[in-house]
């Protein structure tokens, strides 16, 4: 199934989004909104020229009222983190930025799918399931699917395995209190710290593998590109690309999304990262697996940091 695709913000994630979502044949109508009016037409200039490549299908600039019968609208809008910067340090911009989005937006597509990319997306996923109107289950915030994405490959680089075969996920929240639940890692069903000891021969090397140096790249790569290259775009285009087939799909999908918790491991009224069953009705539940001790606090602490932050930042928005 495919659909129409609202993109709020075309910079670098919201054309190169606008673009995974055609190639991958996901949506065939994408409409791109930016206060750039210019830099939102060339790039759906741009890439309606590679459609006679790809699929028929249609993409432009539009406005607000552009976005009727939308199923899906994605948020990138907001500031972008600068070298050295942590995504909270956003928070108090890039939630005025929402502020003046919501009302807007939910004018004109009321019974979309919201997805939220704009950082810190924690924080913003609760303003905006908390102010919009719109239904928690039909807001999803990107979360850590992108960080669970960087492990996997790490792990998948590690042990000379396919990414497919490893199952691991980052959870908490999309910054510096994110963490990786060991206790639930496995390469294709084997527990990842006895994936090594399983094997029967060597099929390589003996593998050094240290989870202090894999928390390390997962929780700082996404600043080690911003360093180098400015930002980062096609991880994250990627990711929300597969949020939105989640969505298309008839078949449920488990995915590490940010979402608003109800009292899963008594943590309530914050939005982060467990993980969520995701299909063409949003947010179907979320899942509460057997964690470790010591990962449980850590999930607590999480929670508690946004917690923190979203007191002070929308009580200096003027949110009651």
């Amino acid at each position: 199934m495919k659909g129409k695709v609202t993109i709020i913000g075309s910079g670098h994630v919201g054309s190169t989004l606008a673009y995974s979502l055609l190639a991958t044949e996901t949506a065939n109508e994408v409409v791109l909104i930016d206060l750039d009016k210019e830099k939102a037409f060339g790039e759906a200039m741009d890439i309606s020229q590679a459609l006679p490549f790809l699929q028929p299908a249609t993409i432009y600039m539009g406005d607000y009222t552009d976005a009727k019968g939308s199923d899906i609208v994605i948020i990138t809008s907001g500031l972008g983190r600068r070298p050295g910067q942590t995504r909270i340090d956003l928070a108090s911009t890039n939630v005025g930025i929402m502020k003046s989005i919501i009302p807007q937006i939910v004018k004109y597509a009321p019974d979309a799918f919201y997805i939220i990319v704009a950082n810190p997306v924690d924080v913003l996923t609760y303003q905006f399931i908390t102010t919009s109107g719109i239904p928690a289950h039909k807001v999803i915030g990107s979360g850590t699917i992108l960080d669970t994405a960087r492990l996997r490959a790490k792990i998948s680089e590690a042990f000379s395995v396919r990414q497919d075969q490893i199952y691991a996920h980052v959870f908490g929240e999309h910054g510096d209190h994110s963490f990786i639940p060991w206790s639930m890692a496995t390469i294709n069903s084997i527990p990842l710290k006895l994936y090594v000891k399983s094997l029967t021969s060597p099929y390589a090397k003996e593998h050094e593998f240290s989870m202090e140096a894999v928390e390390e790249y997962v929780r700082t790569s996404g600043a080690q590109i911003i360093a180098r290259k400015g930002v980062t775009n096609y991880g994250i285009a990627a990711s929300v690309t597969r949020i939105c087939r989640c969505l298309f799909s008839r078949k449920e999908t488990i995915l590490t999304v940010s979402t608003l918790l109800n009292g899963e491991y008594g943590i309530k009224d914050v939005a982060m990262s467990t993980m969520s069953v995701v299909g063409c009705n949003g947010i179907m539940t979320n899942i509460a697996p057997p964690l470790a001790e010591n990962e449980v606090q850590e999930l607590y602490e999480a929670g508690n940091v946004l917690k923190d932050v979203i007191k002070q930042v929308l009580e200096n928005n003027n949110y009651n």
